[in-house]
């Protein structure tokens, strides 16, 4: 498994609305530093009253092309805040576990700040999270 295909699943079940940063832990631990500057920002903007405006780009419909032809997209732009805002780590284990938790942004940085560590561990992340998805149970609906 690979993060493009966290990408998917979590495209597929993701419970909850929001934003949301996607990790993916293949070890025991996942560096704090995983999380870019921008990306915080950019969390906890849209989480508070400053907000978040983004201009989606538009994409050629082959990728390195120069064609006028681009994909629709759902509108132009968007302005969000006091959005949920969350960094959404996934700990994977071949064929044993693929388990997602979802840590609002304030508490990762809570965390961080907190860490006597410079990594965040399971343990932490199950302390951390508003919830977590198990992408191993079957759901109905």
């Amino acid at each position: 498994m690979k993060e493009r295909d966290f990408q998917t699943l979590f495209g597929k079940h993701n419970p909850l609305l929001g934003f949301f940063e996607l990790k993916f832990c293949k070890g025991k631990s996942l560096p704090f530093s995983a999380l870019a500057d921008h990306q915080e920002g950019a969390l906890l903007a849209v989480s508070s009253d400053m907000g978040l405006y983004h201009k989606i780009t538009d994409q050629p419909v082959f990728t390195d092309s120069n064609v006028r032809f681009t994909h629709k997209k759902p509108f132009d732009c968007f302005k969000m805040a006091w959005t949920p805002a969350y960094v959404v780590v996934m700990f994977w284990i071949p064929r044993k576990k693929k388990i997602a938790y979802y840590i609002r942004i304030e508490e990762w940085i809570k965390m961080r700040k907190e860490a006597t560590r410079k990594s965040l561990t399971e343990e932490m992340a199950l302390e951390y999270s508003e919830a977590f998805y198990d992408f191993r149970i079957k759901r109905e609906g």
